[in-house]
């Protein structure tokens, strides 16, 4: 059995100095998130990207211009997209003001139809109040969606110009600023420290691109089936069903609402509904049963227990966001255990 090395004055000295700067940067997120904000956003788009920046360093091609050969095809393919979907995102979005009347009346007939059901089963009348809170929870959350979209379009057009500038010098320094940061840490516990910081980072960097590609597929899926239907919108509908991929569980009924109630308002509860209700079944039974196994779990490698907990923990946290950032975490708390049981143990888990 190996004997421990008992930690020196100077070890201690360098732990508390590595807490205070882990200490400093949490304060400096809180306090300054305007720059905090796009050099998170250009560590995870670090962490997706630094496979292909060691592809293209393998042809002799210095840090430097790899990254930013790198930076110069991120920019075009982000905004020629941007730029092809906005002038048709902008006009669905003009001719969606014209048909929220028409959903809140159905919704509006629908409720009385149930309410009528209800009553002539049960001899029970549903309330109208669950209704109008319904209408009126949705109508502000609108409202205020309206209030800050000027000042979320100026913040997305100044991440536009930081995060290209921010990612290039990640992309080229995030090595040597990951070695810097863990020499730090006292001499017993750079070189595990460093390891555990490597794996974290390219599971995370793999967990957030799969999410990425899982959320496209799922999106493209939508947005091709409705287009091909001829149903209205069917673009702001597939990127509703992309962009609620990343929320787990319940990202396919945020996705998947809207739209049916659309439809059925705007087409009735026909053929149409019936094709697209068979539309999002079919996708999301793509994505639970093919996608997500081959592309998410097996990356974050936890147990499907383990998994639920965690966005259980995270939805009743911090809402949302918790959600979002559960399984992620929970991965990263998983690596730090199995390395804290092999120190113990001196074997691998």
């Amino acid at each position: 059995m190996k004997r421990k090395k008992k930690m020196t004055s100077n070890d201690r000295l360098r732990a508390i100095i590595f807490g205070l700067f882990i200490l400093c940067c949490m304060g400096l997120f809180f306090l300054f998130p305007r720059v905090a904000t796009p050099l998170l956003i250009c560590y995870i788009l670090t962490l997706i990207l630094n496979p292909i920046l060691l592809f293209i360093e393998r042809y002799h091609i210095n840090r430097n211009l790899s990254s930013a050969i790198l930076v110069v095809i991120f920019l075009f393919a982000t905004i020629y997209p941007v730029v092809k979907v906005t002038p048709i995102m902008v006009s669905e979005l003009n001719n969606l003001e014209v048909y929220i009347p028409k959903v809140e009346y159905f919704l509006k007939t629908s409720y009385s139809s149930l309410q009528a059901f209800v009553e002539a089963r049960s001899g029970y009348r549903l309330s109208n109040e669950y209704l109008l809170q319904t209408l009126n929870f949705v109508k502000d959350e609108i409202s205020a969606f309206v209030l800050v979209l000027p000042k979320f379009l100026g913040t997305t057009l100044e991440l536009f110009f930081i995060v290209p500038l921010f990612l290039f010098f990640t992309l080229r320094d995030m090595r040597t600023f990951r070695e810097k940061v863990t020499r730090l840490l006292p001499n017993k516990y750079f070189e595990k420290l460093y390891h555990l910081s490597f794996q974290f980072n390219r599971r995370i960097g793999d967990y957030i691109l799969a999410k990425v590609i899982e959320a496209s597929i799922l999106g493209i899926i939508i947005f091709a089936g409705l287009f091909f239907m001829d149903i209205r919108f069917s673009l702001i509908f597939g990127i509703l069903a992309a962009v609620t991929n990343i929320i787990p569980y319940l990202g396919p009924l945020f996705g998947s609402v809207p739209a049916l109630i659309f439809i059925a308002a705007e087409y009735g509860m026909g053929t149409d509904f019936g094709g697209v209700l068979i539309l999002y079944l079919v996708a999301n039974a793509i994505d639970i049963a093919i996608v997500f196994p081959l592309l998410v779990s097996k990356i974050v490698n936890l147990h499907p227990v383990v998994v639920v907990g965690s966005v259980i923990l995270g939805s009743q946290m911090i809402g949302i966001t918790g959600m979002i950032i559960s399984i992620p975490l929970a991965a990263a708390i998983k690596l730090l255990i199995d390395q804290v049981l092999k120190d113990v143990y001196e074997e691998g888990y």
